[in-house]
């Protein structure tokens, strides 16, 4: 059996990246998320082992001393980070997972996992961005500038990533993330067991 992928997924604010997730796992049930662990308190709406699993700081800093964390960041004194025992297992399973990170977990996931394929979620342009940013119509222009800032920082970075969608129509960019892991699945480091296991046995 082949082994799983990994598929590290980022975009800044205003990508879209949620919706594309609710339509892509409704698509595809079958491609795994990563659930990160976090020890912030749970929020209204949220469910325990859905995106997050709520763990205690402690729990937390056993796992980054034990080396069980591919990426983890610190924001707003609280941890956040992917777990390494679910990924290693889905791929063992041959599993496609699918992690979600910000650019710096991503560039952190590749350096410990270089087979993994990344992709990152863009916005159509800047005009479409920036109506995003400011369509709850709740924040100030100050707060609005700010999250802009961010999100053209981490666009700056979509070159060190190996697929770019841009989430432009969401089912078309649904379709573009699942081409991509179709795709993978005949890349040569993909097939090695097929390959090992017709010339293994060849009869002597």
């Amino acid at each position: 059996m082949n082994k799983g992928g990994v598929f590290i997924v980022a975009g800044p604010s205003g990508s879209g990246k949620d919706t594309l997730f609710k339509v892509l796992f409704k698509k595809r049930p079958d491609i795994k998320f990563s659930i990160s662990s976090i020890t912030r308190a749970m929020r209204v709406g949220e469910v325990e082992g859905e995106k997050y699993n709520f763990i205690t700081r402690e729990k937390f800093e056993d796992m980054l001393k034990n080396d069980e964390l591919l990426e983890y960041n610190v924001y707003i004194g609280n941890y956040y980070g992917t777990p390494k025992a679910p990924v290693v297992a889905a791929i063992e399973k041959g599993e496609d997972i699918l992690i979600e990170v910000d650019v710096n977990g991503a560039k952190s996931i590749r350096e410990k996992m270089p087979e993994a394929v990344s992709i990152f979620i863009m916005p159509p342009s800047y005009k479409e961005l920036k109506r995003r940013l400011s369509g709850r119509g709740t924040e100030s222009e100050e707060v609005i500038e700010k999250r802009m800032h961010e999100s053209l920082s981490e666009i700056a970075r979509a070159t060190e990533f190996d697929y770019i969608v841009v989430n432009d129509n969401i089912n078309e960019a649904v379709d573009d993330i699942i081409e991509i892991i179709q795709s993978s699945r005949l890349m040569l480091k993909r097939q090695k067991n097929l390959i090992d296991g017709v010339l293994n046995n060849v009869e002597s």
